[in-house]
């Protein structure tokens, strides 16, 4: 997964700043430019950040296996 974070970061259209980890927290942050660039986009998306943790993640979680 990080070495897809990696490389895909850099592309607009592949929205690589949803990758969390399985508790919501941003482990990928450090493959963004800046301090808080994951975290911005996040919260330009609505997504509550505090922390380094996504709030409510259960609420935003997306499961691939049930669309």
């Amino acid at each position: 997964v990080g070495s897809a974070m990696s490389a895909s970061h850099r592309r607009e259209d592949i929205p690589a700043h949803r990758v969390v980890n399985r508790l919501g927290l941003l482990t990928g942050k450090h493959h963004f430019e800046g301090t808080n660039l994951m975290q911005q986009l996040l919260e330009n998306e609505g997504i509550t950040v505090v922390d380094n943790q996504i709030l409510n993640f259960e609420t935003v979680f997306w499961d691939p296996q049930n669309p």
